[in-house]
């Protein structure tokens, strides 16, 4: 029965029209991309060996749009790079994910692939003019040939925009260029903060999640999930902002590392900028505090003189220690920049740690364990009472606190600059669950979907309303609700609608729109005076198109 439910909750949530196997494909090459160019929802996308968007094109990629990387290692490895000056347009939606995955991977058939797979593509690659720390103003992006002058990255604009990517989800990459030389999912070099990446997951990647080379980009709403090597590792002076970052690092034994590795400068490492970048709210969940995986050793390593700060955080379940920061004997380092304010640990909760259950453990050097304990920096160690921490398809999976949690105690205000919102918790998920049923993680079942259906961000909601090339269908208000909800969707043209209200079983109990409706907003009513409490679905249907949402009766 579980099995049957799953199905139907994936084919509601537009999988098998958005994502059909039986869409034909054409490949991509290098030289496929002459100028502009433009995937569309009903081809599949194959991509052969390195396909570059070059500056001055533009790549615009449809909601829903399915991109597989062709198997091949070193000179034969596929991956999308958006070279310096080039522009990526990969807006997803909620119900509609872009997709970056392996040729193997039939995105129908939730159980094809196995729970090992990694290394079968490269990944994608933005390239950007800004700020490096390193002696020369320019670099070679790892993963691509030094002889391509298309990898290279850096500049002195740090103001940069490189495109848009949203909602979207990297899958099974991470193969070798050569031997300790691999494509991360998603590699940023240079990026400029008028760059948008929201909402994107990298999973199964046989190296770091994502790995940032400099530059200023702001990054929020990001799932690192069972890669190799780290979750979230960054280099070469990246000053940027983060948000709501999520990390579950794999149990098996090998796999998987830090969490955060954080190098700042290279080559030497005393160049400027250095490393320093803010964070709020990030959840990074460790392969386990009892698994033996020694190979997740930290859930935070500071070295090559790199600051940092994170806020309002939580770390927890790692097999051995929280936090390492580089100590030399002289020079520049990691410790200067924590002893100077630069590197910054604050507000955030530690805990579930193979190597103990205090400072005197959890940390092996005195000076950080000094700086831990400190009031004033607020890192408290107690359990954050999380939902559940599960890393099989289980539903197990649950990172939002209870509500008595200390998670909703203590939180630090974030900068109101345009950028962070405005959160009084601490970790990556306050009551809501951003992450349920666009990510791959959901839709696999590993993800518990308690917490999902309270909507995405104002900001997001009206950037993909104002589009008007784009149908979308809002999340009921209120949800939970009692007995009735508000549902709006907008059109961009007058075309024929029908919106329906189905229960968990599929079945349908409502019919609350059916005919031609006119372009713009529309709202409806649902009255569920008659119906039990439970989980129900509505779905818009137009055309070809659909959309479905899920809500919660509570009686």
């Amino acid at each position: 029965m579980r099995k049957l439910l799953m199905i139907f909750c994936f084919l509601l949530l537009g999988g098998m029209s958005a994502y059909a196997q039986s869409n034909p494909t054409k490949t991509i090459t290098d030289a496929s991309i002459q100028g502009d160019a433009h995937f569309y929802t009903d081809t599949t996308y194959v991509l052969q060996g390195f396909v570059f968007v070059e500056d001055g094109e533009t790549l615009t990629i449809d909601p829903g749009t399915v991109i597989k990387g062709s198997p091949g290692q070193g000179a034969n490895a596929s991956a999308l790079i958006v070279a310096r000056g080039g522009k990526i347009s990969a807006q997803g939606t909620p119900t509609k994910p872009i997709i970056f995955t392996a040729l193997a991977d039939n995105v129908d058939d939730l159980t094809d692939m196995s729970p090992d797979a990694r290394g079968l593509w490269g990944g994608v690659i933005i390239l950007g003019k800004g700020k490096l720390a390193t002696s020369t103003t320019t670099d070679h992006i790892e993963g691509i040939p030094e002889t391509e002058p298309r990898g290279e990255f850096g500049g002195d604009n740090d103001d940069d925009d490189s495109g848009v990517l949203r909602f979207v989800s990297i899958r099974y990459g991470g193969t070798a260029l050569s031997p300790g030389n691999e494509i991360n999912g998603l590699t940023l070099g240079g990026v400029g903060s008028k760059t948008t990446i929201e909402y994107v997951e990298m999973y199964n990647t046989a190296d770091d999640g994502i790995e940032i080379f400099g530059g200023k980009p702001q990054i929020r709403y990001m799932i690192s999930a069972f890669n190799t090597d780290d979750a979230f590792d960054y280099d070469e002076g990246f000053r940027g902002k983060g948000q709501f970052w999520f990390a579950v690092m794999p149990s098996t034994q090998g796999l998987g590392n830090r969490a955060g590795e954080h190098d700042g400068g290279n080559n030497p490492v005393t160049a400027e900028p250095h490393s320093n970048p803010m964070i709020y709210n990030a959840t990074y969940i460790g392969g386990g505090q009892n698994s033996g995986n020694t190979e997740n050793d930290l859930a935070l390593l500071f070295r090559d003189n790199a600051a940092g700060k994170y806020y309002n955080s939580i770390f927890t379940d790692f097999a051995n220690n929280a936090i390492q920061v580089e100590d030399l004997s002289s020079g520049a380092d990691s410790r200067q920049r924590l002893e100077q304010g630069e590197l910054v640990l604050q507000h955030n909760i530690w805990y579930g740690f193979g190597a103990g259950s205090d400072w005197n453990t959890m940390a092996t050097q005195d000076f950080v364990q000094t700086y831990m304990k400190d009031a004033n920096n607020d890192n408290r160690v107690v359990d954050p009472m999380l939902g559940g921490i599960s890393r099989t398809r289980d539903g197990g999976l649950n990172p939002i606190p209870a509500i008595n949690s200390p998670a909703f105690q203590g939180a630090a205000t974030p900068p109101n600059d345009g950028f962070f919102s405005q959160t009084g918790y601490i970790g990556a998920f306050g009551t809501y669950n951003w992450a349920a049923d666009w990510s791959y993680i959901s839709q696999l079942g590993i993800l518990s979907t308690s917490g999902a259906g309270s909507g995405i961000p104002e900001a997001i909601d009206k950037d993909i309303n104002n589009n008007p090339d784009k149908i979308y269908l809002s999340q009921n208000y209120p949800n939970p609700f009692n007995p009735t909800t508000q549902i709006s969707y907008n059109l961009p043209s007058t075309r024929n609608v029908t919106l329906k209200i189905y229960d968990i079983m599929g079945r349908e109990v409502a019919t609350l729109v059916k005919g031609r409706q006119a372009a713009g907003e529309h709202t409806v009513s649902f009255d569920a005076a008659k119906l039990a409490s439970g989980i129900y679905f509505y779905r818009l249907q137009t055309g070809s198109s659909s959309m479905t949402r899920k809500m919660i009766l509570l009686k």
